[in-house]
């Protein structure tokens, strides 16, 4: 794949309107909000803190293993069955698998290779299908090359928590993309680093954790999550 090509094709994956199924969820951000513990001042420093801690230590290496091993479906369910083991909070566990289902789905209707045999697993209950196993598998059976792939990877999860973040009124448009360019250059350095091995991977985000676990308590509820 020709470069332009690569980066229209990231761009059309990184895309706020692919139908990723990743508009339901809030992964904590409505919780929060809710407790007043999330406000437009606080949202730079708490989306910082998720891209750090969540994201780079826990999602990256996860894509990155996943989209070397994309091609090898024993590999790929035992990726899954570790993020399932290190997804504690029951609502984390639960959104990682239904935004994974429905990556899924998309690709395998774009005929993504790779994608509709994956999802036969994950129909059949063989596999969790956890949405950074199906986001390493489908970008590399889409073509792109790995920092691609990694870059699309953050750049998703940052715009899921700030569309969350708009949707719910805690900051406007410009604010989201003022914080998210501000951690730009550190997600740089961070995609150009080594992938860590598989039993270094986890995260520490205990706030938004316990956040998504209050979520169904909630009586006026907007996300999954």
């Amino acid at each position: 794949m020709s470069n332009i090509l690569a980066l229209l094709r990231g761009l059309q994956f990184a895309d706020g309107q692919f139908p990723s199924g990743g508009f339901a969820f809030s992964w904590g951000v409505e919780s929060l909000a809710a407790d007043g513990l999330l406000t437009r001042a606080t949202w730079p420093e708490f989306l910082t803190g998720q891209m750090e801690h969540r994201w780079a230590p826990h999602d990256r290496p996860l894509v990155a293993h996943a989209f070397q091993a994309w091609q090898d479906q024993e590999a790929l369910m035992e990726l899954d069955e570790l993020t399932e083991a290190l997804s504690i909070a029951t609502a984390a566990r639960e959104g990682s698998r239904r935004a994974g289902a429905a990556l899924l789905g998309t690709h395998a209707r774009l005929g993504t290779p790779g994608a509709a045999s994956y999802r036969t697993l994950v129909t059949a209950e063989k596999t969790p299908g956890h949405l950074p196993v199906i986001t390493g598998l489908v970008l590399a059976g889409a073509g792109l090359d790995l920092a691609t792939a990694l870059a699309v990877s953050a750049h998703s999860a940052a715009q899921s928590l700030g569309s969350a973040a708009v949707r719910l009124g805690i900051i406007g448009a410009l604010d989201a993309q003022t914080a998210l360019q501000k951690i730009q250059p550190w997600l740089a350095e961070i995609l150009a680093a080594p992938i860590p091995p598989v039993d270094e991977i986890g995260s520490f985000t205990p706030l938004a954790d316990i956040a998504m676990m209050r979520h169904p308590f909630q009586q006026q509820q907007l996300f999954s999550n």
